[in-house]
């Protein structure tokens, strides 16, 4: 059930893909659910260069307590306080084939908190 699961996101990833690609004047923020954590990158892929990344797994939200969700949405401000320090402030939304639904919403909201406009 996993990996038909796992395909379904993969093509609706592809599907997402054709139409959503970041630039350097509005870059990409794309978004990777595990099972435990979350990460978030923002990318230009004209120029396929990461300029911020941030996750779940960073020092000051692993000791952050709260839910799963709770944490996305820490990681959320973290990357949109990451983009701002490097003069971002319009994105393109990635969601990676995953429902806006859950931590992903909740990490988009934490962007949006943070100041993060799309």
């Amino acid at each position: 059930m996993a990996l038909a699961n796992n395909k379904r996101r993969q093509r609706i990833h592809y599907r997402i893909r054709k139409i959503v690609s970041g630039t350097s004047a509005r870059p990409r923020l794309a978004v990777f659910r595990s099972n435990a954590e979350i990460y978030a990158q923002v990318i230009d892929d004209v120029n396929k260069v990461t300029l911020v990344a941030a996750s779940s797994r960073d020092k000051d939200i692993l000791s952050a307590k709260g839910t799963k969700t709770d944490k996305a949405g820490l990681v959320g401000k973290l990357i949109a306080q990451r983009a701002k320090d490097k003069g971002i402030d319009t994105i393109a939304f990635d969601r990676g084939g995953y429902l806006y639904h859950g931590r992903i919403k909740s990490l988009a909201e934490g962007a949006r908190e943070g100041g993060l406009k799309f």
